[in-house]
C-alpha cells in the first residue's frame, strides 16, 4: 500500500520527543508496509529534529525505494556525502524493480569499483535480474563469478536468480550447471528450470525435469502446473497430461481457476475436446480465458457450429468476449473463407469498441485478404497505428496470398521509410515474395540487408533465403547458406528447399545425393521432399532412380503417398516412353486419379504420338476439367501428328461448341 498507515500515523503524533533508535525502527516499519505518506512525514520530522545523518539518509533511500517513489529515493541518495552499503543496495533494487535495469547495473558497477562495499545475498539477486532483463549473458556470467568468489552463490535467492538469468538468455546448459550445483533446490528452483526449458523450445526436457521433481518429493505448486501443462499440450503428450491431471485431481491446487484453464488448454491442444469439455463442465468458476480456450478448441477441430454456440453461451453467462476471443473467431472465418460471418464479427467489434486492438486489426486484415476482398484489408490497415509492426506483416502476407508480389515488396519499402520496427515475422511474411519473383539480383540485395540488420542469425530466415536462391538458380549461394547451418538446425524444410532447387535446375544426381545424405543424418522425409526428388528424377531423365525411390516409398513411407507422387512417376514413365506401364500404374492407384495424373499421361502421349492412350486420358480430363483448353489442344495435336486431321477438326469444333478459346501465350518482364 502506498497510502498512510493508521498505526504509524497515530505514532507520529508523539514523535517530537522520539529518539534516533525509535525513528530508525519506524522507518523500517514504513518500508515493510510501503507507506509513502508516513515515510514522508517521518522524513520531515527527522530533518527538523536535527537527526538527519548518513545513516538516516540511507534508510530513507531504502524506504522510498521500497515504496516505489523513484524521484524521492534518488534525491535522498544524491544528498549522501558518501553512499553507504544500505543506500547502494536500496537504489539497485529500486532501479531493477521499477524497470530501469541498465541504471541498476551502472550503480552496481559504481558500488563495486568503490572497493569499500560489496554486494551480498540480498543485492546480488537484483543485479542478476537486471542482467536477465537486458539479456546480457556475458555480464551475467561475470556477476555469477563474483557470487562464487564472495561465497554467496550458495544462497537460495542468488541461485534461483542465476537460473532465471541463464534461462532468459537462452543458455540452458548454464542453468543446468547452476541447478546441479545447488545444495538445496526449492520449488522455485524446479519451477524456474521447467518454465525455462519450455520457454526455450524444449518441452521434452521440461517434462523430464518435472518427473525428477515429483520423484524428489518436492511439493508442486500452481507455477509448476502452469509450465508443465502447456509443455504437455505443446508436445500433444496426452498420456503425461493425464498423469498430471490425476496428480492434482483431488487436491485444492487442482481447483484453482488458472490451473483448470491450463488443463482445458492442454486437452484442447491434444485434440481431446471431450476431455476438455469434461474439465470445463466441472468448473465452478469460468473466466474469458476458459471460454476462449474452448472456442479455440472447436475451431481447431473445424467445428464451427459448436464454436459459435460456445460464443453465444459465453455471453449468456455474462462473460464478455475479449480481443483474443474475437481474433480466434475471425481466424476461423479466414480459414473457412466465410466473408459474411467475418463481416458480422467486424460489426460486433466496432459496436463493442474493440476493433482498435492490434490482434483484431491483424485478424481482420488476414480475413479480408484470404476472402479475396483485399481492398477491405487495406481499409482496415489504413486506420491502424502505422508504427505497429504486426498489421504491416499481415498486409505483406495478404499481398502475397493474392499474388500481389510487387505490392508486397513496395509495402516493405514503405515500412523502412516509416521507420517501423522489423521483426522475424516481417521477414517470414516478405521472403516468399522474393521466392516468387525468382530474381537473383534482388535475392542478393535482400541477403545483404539481412546480414547487415542481424536477422540472418535466425535458422528459419536462412532456410527461406535458401529457398529463394534455389528458385533463382543461385544454387552455389543456397548451398553455402545450407552448409553454414548447424546440424541441429538443418530441418526437413531446409533439406527440401535445397533438394528442390537442384532438381528444378536439372541437377537430378545432386538432388538424389542430398536426399540420401538427409536420410543418413536421421531426418525423416515428408511428402514434399519426396515430390521434390521425384520431380528432379523426371527433369533429369533418371528413370531407374525415380522408380527405385517410388518403390522405397511404397515399402517404407506408404502413409506419405499422395496424388502428386503418382503424377511424377506417370510423367517419368511417359518421358521414358513406357506409356503402358504409366497407364497400369494409374489403374492400380489406391485412390482416384485426378486431373494432374491424367494430364501427365496425355502430355506423354502427345510426345510419343500414342493415340489410343491419349484418347483414354483426354476422355477422363474432359470430365474432370471440361473448360481446360489445353487438354483439347493436346488431343488435337496428337491426331494431327498421326495424320488424323478429321478427328483433329472434330476436337476444334468441340471447343467451339463449348465456347472455349485457346489462351494466348504471354510473358512478363519486371523493370
Amino acid at each position: 500500500m502506498n497510502g498512510q498507515c493508521p498505526l504509524l500515523s497515530r505514532t507520529l503524533k508523539h514523535l517530537f520527543s522520539t529518539s534516533a533508535p525509535q525513528c530508525e525502527s519506524l522507518l523500517h516499519r514504513c518500508a515493510a508496509t510501503k507507506s509513502l505518506e508516513t515515510t514522508k512525514k517521518l522524513h520531515a520530522h527527522i530533518t527538523t529534529s536535527g537527526l538527519l545523518s548518513s545513516r538516516f539518509l540511507s534508510l530513507l533511500t531504502a524506504a522510498y525505494g521500497i515504496c516505489g517513489h523513484l524521484q524521492y529515493a534518488c534525491r535522498v541518495f544524491d544528498e549522501l556525502p558518501k553512499p553507504t552499503p544500505v543506500a547502494y543496495k536500496a537504489i539497485v533494487r529500486m532501479y531493477t524493480e521499477s524497470g530501469h535495469p541498465r541504471r541498476a547495473l551502472e550503480v552496481f558497477v559504481e558500488m563495486h569499483e568503490s572497493d569499500c562495499y560489496l554486494a551480498d545475498e540480498y543485492a546480488y539477486p537484483f543485479v542478476i535480474r537486471a542482467c536477465r532483463d537486458l539479456v546480457l549473458l556475458e555480464l551475467g556470467m561475470v556477476v555469477h563469478g563474483l557470487t562464487v568468489k564472495s561465497g554467496f552463490v550458495s544462497a537460495n535467492f542468488v541461485g534461483n536468480s542465476l537460473l532465471a538469468m541463464y534461462m532468459n538468455c537462452g543458455d540452458r546448459d548454464g542453468a543446468r550447471r547452476v541447478f546441479d550445483a545447488m545444495e538445496e533446490k526449492t520449488v522455485v528452483s524446479w519451477n524456474t528450470m521447467i518454465s525455462g526449458h519450455f520457454r526455450n523450445g524444449n518441452a521434452k526436457e521440461a517434462l523430464i525435469v518435472f518427473k525428477k521433481m515429483v520423484d524428489s518429493e518436492v511439493e508442486i505448486d500452481s507455477a509448476t502446473l502452469l509450465s508443465v501443462l502447456p509443455a504437455c499440450g505443446s508436445l500433444r503428450d496426452l498420456e503425461e497430461g493425464k498423469e498430471v491431471h490425476l496428480l492434482i485431481k483431488d487436491r485444492s491446487i487442482g481447483k484453482r481457476l488458472a490451473v483448470q484453464n491450463a488443463l482445458v488448454d492442454m486437452y484442447v491442444k491434444c485434440g481431446r475436446m471431450d476431455e476438455a469439455r469434461g474439465v470445463f463442465d466441472g468448473m465452478l468458476e469460468r473466466d474469458v480465458v476458459t471460454w476462449t480456450s474452448m472456442i479455440n478448441g472447436y475451431i481447431l477441430n473445424e467445428d464451427v457450429t459448436r464454436a459459435l454456440e460456445m460464443c453465444r453461451l459465453m455471453q449468456f453467462e455474462g462473460v464478455r468476449p475479449n480481443e483474443v476471443t474475437l481474433a480466434s473467431l475471425l481466424a476461423m472465418c479466414a480459414y473457412f473463407r466465410d466473408l459474411k460471418l467475418g463481416k458480422c464479427l467486424h460489426g460486433w467489434a466496432i459496436r463493442q469498441h474493440v476493433d482498435w486492438d492490434v490482434n483484431v486489426e491483424t485478424a481482420l486484415i488476414d480475413l479480408y485478404a484470404k476472402c479475396s476482398s483485399f481492398a477491405l484489408s487495406f481499409r482496415v490497415f489504413s486506420r491502424t497505428s502505422q508504427k505497429r509492426t504486426v498489421p504491416w506483416n499481415a498486409m505483406i502476407s495478404g499481398c502475397i496470398h493474392n499474388m500481389l508480389i510487387r505490392e508486397a515488396i513496395q509495402l516493405f519499402k514503405q515500412m523502412l521509410l516509416e521507420a517501423v520496427k522489423l521483426n522475424n515475422a516481417t521477414w517470414m511474411s516478405l521472403l516468399p515474395a522474393y521466392a516468387v519473383q525468382a530474381d537473383l539480383n534482388q535475392a542478393i540485395n535482400v541477403h545483404g540487408y539481412l546480414v547487415k540488420s542481424g536477422f540472418l542469425r535466425k535458422p528459419n530466415i536462412i532456410t527461406s533465403l535458401i529457398d529463394i536462391y534455389s528458385k533463382c538458380g543461385g544454387l552455389q549461394y543456397a548451398h553455402r547458406l545450407f552448409d553454414g547451418l548447424s546440424v541441429k538446425n538443418r530441418d526437413i524444410v531446409s533439406w527440401s528447399a535445397l533438394i528442390a532447387g537442384y532438381g528444378k535446375h536439372g541437377n537430378g544426381e545432386v538432388s538424389l545425393s542430398l536426399f540420401n545424405e538427409m536420410l543418413q543424418s536421421g531426418i525423416k522425409p515428408n511428402e514434399f521432399t519426396f515430390t521434390s526428388v521425384l520431380h528432379a528424377c523426371g527433369h533429369s531423365g533418371l528413370l531407374d532412380d525415380g522408380l527405385n525411390l517410388f518403390n522405397f516409398m511404397q515399402r517404407n513411407h506408404q502413409e506419405s503417398l499422395r496424388t502428386n507422387h503418382y503424377t511424377c512417376i506417370v510423367d517419368l514413365l511417359g518421358r521414358g516412353g513406357r506409356l503402358e506401364d504409366a497407364y497400369k500404374l494409374i489403374d492400380t492407384m489406391p485412390f482416384e486419379a485426378n486431373h494432374s495424373v491424367w494430364g501427365a499421361l496425355l502430355g506423354a502421349c502427345a510426345i510419343h504420338e500414342n493415340v489410343e492412350l491419349g484418347e483414354v486420358a483426354a476422355k477422363k480430363l474432359f470430365e474432370l476439367e471440361p473448360e481446360n483448353t489445353g487438354n483439347y489442344v493436346l488431343l488435337g495435336n496428337i491426331y494431327s501428328a498421326v495424320g488424323r486431321f478429321d478427328d483433329a477438326e472434330k476436337v476444334w469444333k468441340m471447343m467451339d461448341n463449348i465456347g472455349l478459346l485457346k489462351a494466348p501465350a504471354n510473358s512478363v518482364i519486371f523493370l
